[in-house]
């Protein structure tokens, strides 16, 4: 279907339509997860033009291009083959004498066309049906509740629909789904999470939702690879806010976290350097006796993101702890950290200076 548009619709990373397409300083228009995941590399340059970006670099929404692709494949792209119009499948969805067999069918339906027309999401929210398929994901009903969650999320594609969700009561819910359905309905009721928390605001709402975050900790902890995977996620989103840092580490996400990061999980060692921001957080990390000898191992045999982080954590640890100072230059790392200093990574090379200026006044006594 991607060869039926525009050259210019193509996020020019991974070469695929936008679907939330985002501005840089530099003028050029990148697909968000595309060029997020460029920047989370600890790049700080346009991939095209290689121009220096601001720091924290800002991305702009493209109203206009996104409309522009919307209406485009509006007007131009072969509709779904359904016999059923949207608004009879609304109908389904909120009428009480609909059966469970029926209301599956009309969430399928409207998932797969939802997933690329803004317009149908935009009359799902405001038809109030929103309501309904909510209900849905409240369900008892394994297979209605993992189409709700499906529908649900790409609802939220639109920045404007994560706030109306939580408005409509959405967390309560998918909060619910964190520990009960099959594995793949509580990985995506995670993902849910992570969706609605790209809204600064809903990271408060969600946090300060009763057990959301226990439910979280206790997804890393039982759930499958995916599950744990999903809820590692989540709670990266999450964590940026300083309240969900201290929940997290109360509800003991912190040694689940540093035994994720030793299997050199990437996601785990990214919110462990979020939580190590946090009191609480330093303050569990200093108790678990492996924890600077696993980061130090992973500075020395992790991915690029798994050394970005681990020399984060080590950093605020370090200032927090004489003791992790004098235990991580006995590991050596005031040494590999000189050598960071010529990595390709701009966020490796500024993170290893911070910790050698962290460790340098102890190295004298040591």
């Amino acid at each position: 279907m991607a060869t039926q548009f525009p050259d210019d619709f193509k996020c020019p990373i991974s070469l695929e339509i936008m679907t939330d397409p985002v501005i840089l300083s530099s003028g050029h228009t990148f697909d968000r997860p595309s060029i997020q995941r460029w920047l989370d590399s600890g790049h700080r340059t346009c991939p095209i033009s290689k121009l220096p970006l601001s720091d924290p670099p800002s991305l702009i929404p493209n109203h206009a291009l996104r409309s522009l692709i919307s209406n485009y494949a509006a007007v131009s792209l072969p509709k779904p083959q359904s016999n059923t119009n949207p608004e009879t499948l609304i109908a389904t969805l909120t009428s009480r004498s609909s059966s469970v067999e029926s209301k599956i069918g009309s969430l399928a339906q409207l998932g797969r066309v939802s997933k690329r027309d803004s317009g149908l999401r935009w009359r799902l929210m405001e038809s109030g049906a929103v309501s309904a398929v909510l209900s849905c994901a409240a369900s008892s009903d394994t297979c209605l509740r993992e189409k709700a969650l499906c529908l649900l999320l790409n609802l939220s594609l639109d920045d404007e629909n994560k706030v109306g969700l939580v408005a409509e009561g959405a967390i309560g819910n998918i909060v619910a789904g964190l520990s009960s359905g099959s594995p793949d309905s509580r990985a995506m009721a995670a993902t849910m999470l992570t969706s609605l928390a790209v809204v600064e605001v809903n990271k408060a709402t969600i946090g300060s939702y009763p057990c959301a975050i226990r439910a979280l900790v206790s997804l890393l902890e039982d759930g499958t690879p995916r599950e744990k995977k999903e809820a590692a996620t989540a709670l990266y989103a999450l964590c940026s806010f300083n309240d969900n840092r201290r929940r997290a580490v109360e509800c003991g996400a912190v040694p689940i976290l540093i035994g994720m990061a030793e299997l050199g999980i990437e996601r785990a060692v990214e919110v462990l350097g979020l939580l190590a921001k946090c009191k609480g957080g330093r303050e569990e990390m200093v108790k678990f006796c492996d924890c600077v000898r696993i980061l130090v191992n992973l500075l020395r045999n992790g991915s690029s993101r798994c050394v970005q982080y681990a020399l984060l954590t080590l950093y605020s640890l370090c200032c927090y702890s004489e003791q992790v100072c004098f235990e991580a230059l006995r590991e050596g790392v005031y040494e590999h950290c000189s050598g960071l200093l010529g990595d390709d990574n701009e966020k490796i090379r500024r993170n290893a200076s911070s910790l050698i200026q962290a460790l340098r006044g102890k190295r004298s006594i040591r």
